[in-house]
């Protein structure tokens, strides 16, 4: 299997090359993005790409893709709704159309959140809820929402946003309790990571997957 993942410098990015890196049925991992990440590997192919909107320059390296493990995202916090669905629709739906056109048998695994909701009362909800509808009607061969909640990261991964580093630091001496008390909500860097590759191979049980449900899913 060929995949490609977007987003690779943030937490849940790096976790999914990780852990595709040491998948004996990934026979390589592309990365495209804006930043080289401090990371080489035989089977690691890293595209440096600016422009999100216009995937043309580098067609030619986006081909003989078996599944694409979207984990580009960003913190709605301070952007107006223009500013937030640019980036989770537009650079979403862009590589979408490309990769769909040169890959028709593509899979698309896509990072989204817990609460998401298209009718949502909250901004971010909404723009989610629109990227991921827009994923489940551009006709891939499989398509999987994932939803997680509170991550804890694992392997050396973090956060590139100061708010989310600081909140991991704080609650990590408490991780075991948290588990405990709020198991359903909470998951990790790895689990994710895998959930992805999981859904890139095979049908998942629904094509939204909530976070316990990742859970439930990966430790099968």
């Amino acid at each position: 299997m060929n995949v490609v993942v977007f987003g690779a410098s943030g937490m849940l990015g790096h976790a999914a090359v990780l852990e595709a890196l040491d998948d004996e049925d990934v026979r390589s991992v592309k990365t495209v993005g804006r930043r080289q990440l401090d990371l080489e590997h035989p089977r690691l192919t890293q595209i440096i790409h600016s422009d999100l909107l216009d995937f043309s320059a580098i067609e030619d390296q986006l081909t003989d893709l078996d599944a694409c493990l979207w984990c580009l995202g960003i913190s709605a916090a301070g952007l107006t709704e223009d500013e937030y669905r640019r980036i989770t629709v537009g650079f979403t739906r862009a590589a979408a159309e490309a990769l769909l056109r040169l890959n028709p048998q593509i899979a698309m695994c896509f990072i989204s959140g817990t609460g998401t909701d298209p009718t949502g009362r909250a901004m971010w909800q909404r723009v989610k809820g629109e990227a991921e509808n827009m994923l489940l009607g551009m006709g891939f061969a499989r398509a999987t929402m994932l939803r997680p909640a509170m991550i804890k990261p694992m392997r050396g991964v973090s956060s590139r946003t100061t708010s989310y580093r600081v909140g991991y630091a704080v609650v990590r001496p408490l991780w075991p309790l948290i588990r405990m008390v709020a198991g359903k909500h909470a998951t990790d860097s790895v689990t994710v990571g895998r959930a992805l590759l999981k859904a890139a191979k095979q049908d998942a049980p629904s094509a939204i997957l909530e976070n316990h449900e990742i859970n439930e899913w990966v430790a099968r």
